[in-house]
């Protein structure tokens, strides 16, 4: 009885535990393209798969594994198990994949697609597929970024501007956060894949016809080297990964150097209107200073100056003259201090005692520096 007792638990816990396992909607593909829909249990799919419960848990965005000759892929939102004989997508019931599922893939395994894989084992074709799928996502969102970005950097270097304009800040903080995603997505695929290249164990258990297939193994043995053909194909999407990281990168130089620029435009603007506050305060201040001849005469002093009619007329030319004479003279002091410092001269002895090797280098260096300085003068400009 103490047996029952103890067993009567154990026994309701794993009924309890089987009726609230997850069920997974599920999509078969085989060779011929052929597609089945059904739906089943989580324990019940990874028995009759003979994988462990941790196997089809999904917790990585990326994840290309191998496990009792099946591969189990995690693509983001994309969860497949891959069989030498057929490709399941579990939870395929998502929008962002609807298209790719119903319209491309099928057509894509049969032979119908632009695979290169078709005279190779169905794995390659699903891996392949995937990949493709993967991809294709990743070159679209940044055919999508691209143009938004150089737009918005059109508008906002325009040196025409004396201001920024905030809404068009907001788009590019939101496309620069995107880009950022992206970039994350592609290091992501970048590591994943090369993960896989770096093992040559790795690459071998991809070939799962090699180890089920006799007709495989023994293609494999005369010449047909299948391990090296997963490589190649895990290669070439690891190299388009890099150029799209490569165009990513771009564009992010892109935004750093047009933040550069427009932080250039603005002080230069505020720069110019510094210098006409100061022109106008140099102003004042000498209007000031020979104001206090009118002041002097304007009080109520008697002297014998009032009673000749030219006094005013005089004195108010004496004020506007000598305003004027102090003004030219501070904006030639300001222009004076503000303008840049020459160069230092080189003598001509030292030109003719640099050795060959030095003069090609200050040559290079004088290049360099005229390269920034028209650089610099065009971006003002």
């Amino acid at each position: 009885s103490g047996d029952f007792y103890r067993r009567a638990p154990t026994e309701a816990s794993q009924a309890t535990l089987a009726s609230v396992s997850p069920v997974f909607a599920v999509m078969k593909l085989d060779k011929e393209g052929n597609t089945t829909y059904f739906e089943k249990k989580k324990t019940e799919l990874y028995q009759e798969l003979g994988l462990q419960a941790r196997d089809l848990r999904f917790q990585h965005l990326m994840s290309i594994a191998t496990r009792n000759n099946r591969i189990i892929v995690r693509m983001e939102f994309l969860k497949a198990v891959i069989t030498p004989e057929f490709l399941l997508i579990l939870d395929y019931r998502n929008l962002s994949l609807e298209h790719w599922l119903f319209n491309e893939l099928a057509s894509q395994l049969a032979g119908e697609g632009q695979l290169v894989t078709y005279s190779l084992p169905f794995e390659f074709r699903a891996i392949e597929a995937i990949l493709q799928y993967r991809i294709s996502k990743l070159q679209g969102r940044l055919n999508t970024l691209q143009p938004q970005i150089l737009e918005t950097l059109e508008a906002l270097v325009d040196p025409k501007l004396l201001s920024v304009d905030r809404s068009k800040l907001h788009i590019l903080l939101q496309n620069g956060k995107s880009l950022s995603e992206l970039e994350t997505d592609l290091k992501v695929f970048k590591e994943t894949i090369l993960e896989i290249l770096d093992e040559e164990e790795l690459i071998e258990e991809l070939c799962l016809s090699k180890w089920t297939d006799p007709q495989v193994f023994e293609e494999s043995t005369s010449g047909i080297d299948h391990a090296e053909e997963m490589e190649l194909l895990l290669e070439n999407y690891y190299r388009q990964a890099e150029d799209l990281a490569n165009e990513a990168r771009e564009l992010r130089v892109l935004i750093d150097d047009s933040e550069s620029i427009i932080f250039i435009n603005l002080d230069s603007h505020r720069n110019v209107m510094m210098r006409l506050n100061l022109q106008l305060t140099m102003g004042t201040f000498s209007l000031s200073l020979f104001g206090l001849i009118g002041v002097a005469f304007g009080m109520n002093l008697e002297s014998s100056l009032e009673e000749d009619p030219r006094i005013f007329w005089l004195v108010t030319g004496i004020m506007f003259l000598g305003s004027g004479l102090i003004w030219r003279r501070l904006l030639s002091f300001l222009g004076r201090h503000l303008e840049p410092p020459l160069p230092p001269h080189v003598p001509a002895v030292l030109k003719k005692s640099q050795p060959a090797a030095g003069r090609v280098e200050i040559k290079n260096n004088l290049k360099a520096e005229t390269f920034g300085l028209s650089r610099s003068t065009l971006t003002n400009q």
